[in-house]
């Protein structure tokens, strides 16, 4: 399983996810990149994400829900605050949320070339010490259920990177 790491600081307010995977860098960009690819990996496979908006630029937004399996509905948003294709973006969570103290302040997806293919790196800045631990067992759970199915995406029809 391409996850190899997720490191929780108390110090940084941060959760950082790793994970390497045996494409190019431009290729696992493209799957967070394009909504439709993104779509199906970012939901644990019980609450699948639909994608109603992806602006991909600076100050651009992208609005999504979650649907679980009897029904309920979460809805999320992104503002993208930087944008450098190919290697990151990072993004503050939505208007959505903003009263959901308990929400991630701040995400930057990085997308690096290592020998064996390409590297992603998510770091999740939160508010408070209070928010981490409320939010960090299900969010952790959630990511550890849906990046298999990043794996799946990416397994289709790719070509090693490393040659």
């Amino acid at each position: 399983m391409p996850l190899t790491s997720v490191t929780k600081d108390a110090g940084t307010l941060t959760l950082t996810v790793v994970g390497d995977y045996p494409v190019a860098q431009q290729r696992l960009w493209e799957a967070f990149a394009d909504p439709r690819q993104l779509e199906r990996f970012w939901g644990p496979p019980t609450w699948p994400a639909t994608f109603t908006r992806y602006d991909m630029k600076v100050g651009g937004r992208a609005e999504y829900f979650l649907s679980g399996p009897k029904g309920e509905k979460w809805n999320g948003s992104w503002k993208f605050t930087a944008v450098n294709p190919i290697s990151y973006f990072e993004a503050h969570d939505g208007e959505d949320n903003a009263d959901d103290e308990s929400m991630p302040a701040a995400m930057k997806f990085s997308f690096d070339t290592t020998t064996a293919g390409s590297r992603l790196t998510i770091v999740t800045r939160f508010s408070s010490i209070e928010a981490m631990e409320q939010t960090i067992p299900g969010m952790e759970q959630g990511l550890r259920a849906a990046m298999p199915q990043l794996d799946a995406l990416l397994a289709e029809g790719s070509e090693p990177a490393a040659r």
